[in-house]
């Protein structure tokens, strides 16, 4: 977004994290810099008094920025890592750089090695490993690589190949948090086992982990240790932000010189739309555990956010976890509801996914008999645009604008989706559906979840298996428990 100075008003800027560019009569960068909350920070700049009585630098930036721009991000950790990435990329006149050239830490993991381990490493090499990252925060993700390599139990010393030698003064294997390839413990292929479920949790499929993580957190808490719970309870919210989410490094990140119209007008070009697409509404699906599916709908106007016309959903008609019938529900729903209160239906309607989701999305629409406007679908893994009636997918240069602001309005939807998904999903943690049954209080309800890894487990038992793995249940009311949870 570029806008000239003399224009600036402080609710123009969101109260989010992000990074903020200004430059000068030439169009030249001359300053970046990043917030917490850019509202507060660039606001700052543009006071009548600064102008007068600020440090003769400082006045001599304010009285060079023409034009000023910003980028918002999802956290705090992602504007340093974009501000860090611009300011070697531009080297802004008025910019202080860091000294130390600081470099964040990557995740290194050797796949080549017959044992692999973690490493942290701060420099990428052509070396055949897999690296991850980077991620700012170095203390929150050290603290939690050691907890990863000792919840897989993968070796941690310092050899290649691990011998007997070794393993005599190896720490971990007497407290038991490796598997002990060196003794034989265990063969190359289950230890190989352990770490792809180790990298299909750094490609963002934490679901697993964070539902074995919960059941434990819940049995170690219900046996009053309290402590070991929350570690647990830690490493879910670390696991989460760190790997749940896919960080952006913004590695080839490089400043817009365009403004937002300039992006819809590329996007009209490069669809063959026959109207600007001024009003983008974009769905996306999250599912973290098999419980809780929910979607979201987030707008763009003229190139930008409209936060105030952001919709989220709960599931409510699809068991299991199904993309197409989920995304089906929620398209019907919300069109549903804007047909029957006579609202503005979007200039371009945009689906997380490819061919499966956008028939979903089209079927929807098409049984409700509204007045039809454009529909595509995005797809991740190339960044293919899928169109109605169209076999083979659009695929748009990675530089373009049009390609660019898809990208935003999807990462946008999956960001308030998720974001929705983790509130709803740490409210259940405080909560049990056992809570709801008749003759189940504390006591009784502590006793089941220590008996039972999960409530599906339970749900799927039998009265007398109840009866046998829990004190102070009879029958009758263990009867009651699966009549109560098989009606859910």
């Amino acid at each position: 977004m570029v806008i000239n100075d003399k224009a600036f008003s402080a609710s123009d800027i969101p109260a989010k994290p992000g990074v903020y560019i200004y430059r000068d009569r030439f169009g030249k960068v001359i300053y970046i810099g990043k917030a917490v909350n850019l509202r507060k920070r660039m606001s700052h700049y543009f006071q009548t008094s600064q102008k007068t009585m600020a440090d003769p630098k400082l006045r001599s930036l304010i009285n060079s920025i023409n034009t000023w721009e910003y980028r918002v991000v999802k956290t705090e950790s992602e504007a340093l890592l974009l501000e860090s990435r611009l300011i070697k990329e531009y080297a802004p006149y008025y910019n202080i750089l860091m000294r130390d050239d600081k470099r964040y830490f990557l995740i290194k993991i050797n796949i080549n090695e017959k044992y692999p381990k973690l490493h942290l490493a701060r420099f990428r090499k052509n070396d055949g490993a897999k690296y991850y990252g980077p991620f700012p925060r170095g203390g929150v993700l050290r603290h939690t690589i050691e907890f990863l390599s000792s919840y897989f139990k993968l070796r941690m010393c310092n050899s290649s190949i691990p011998t007997l030698e070794d393993r005599k003064y190896c720490m971990e294997a007497r407290i038991k948090k490796c598997s002990e390839p060196c003794a034989d413990k265990i063969s190359e292929e289950d230890y190989r086992e352990k770490v792809n479920k180790l990298i299909k949790l750094f490609d963002g499929h934490i679901k697993d982990i964070v539902s074995e993580l919960n059941i434990d957190m819940t049995k170690l808490a219900t046996r009053m240790q309290f402590e070991k719970a929350a570690v647990r309870r830690d490493m879910i919210e670390n696991i989460t932000n760190i790997f749940g989410e896919k960080g952006r490094n913004f590695r080839f990140a490089s400043l817009n010189k365009f403004s937002g119209d300039d992006s819809v007008n590329d996007l009209q070009k490069n669809l063959g739309l026959k109207n600007k697409p001024n009003i983008i509404e974009a769905f996306d699906i999250s599912n973290l555990s098999d419980q809780i599916a929910v979607a979201s709908m987030v707008c763009f106007e003229n190139g930008y956010s409209a936060k105030k016309k952001y919709r989220r959903f709960k599931i409510k008609t699809v068991d299991g976890i199904n993309d197409f019938a989920m995304m089906q529900e929620v398209i019907s729903r919300h069109y549903k509801r804007l047909y029957d209160e006579k609202g503005t239906f979007p200039s371009l309607l945009m689906v997380d996914g490819g061919k499966g989701q956008l028939s979903s999305a089209l079927k929807a629409l098409v049984d409700l008999k509204i007045p039809s406007f454009p529909v595509i679908g995005l797809a991740k893994k190339n960044e293919e645009i899928f169109l109605p009636g169209r076999s083979e997918p659009i695929i748009l240069n990675k530089n373009s604008l049009a390609l660019k602001l898809l990208q935003s309005i999807r990462d946008e939807a999956h960001r308030f989706a998720i974001s929705y998904n983790r509130e709803l999903h740490l409210k259940k943690i405080n909560e049990s559906i056992l809570d709801d049954i008749p003759g189940i209080g504390f006591e009784r309800k502590k006793a089941i979840l220590c008996a039972f890894n999960s409530i599906g487990e339970l749900r799927n038992s039998t009265p007398e298996q109840i009866v046998k793995r829990v004190n102070n249940i009879g029958f009758i009311l263990a009867e009651s428990i699966l009549t109560y949870l098989n009606k859910e």
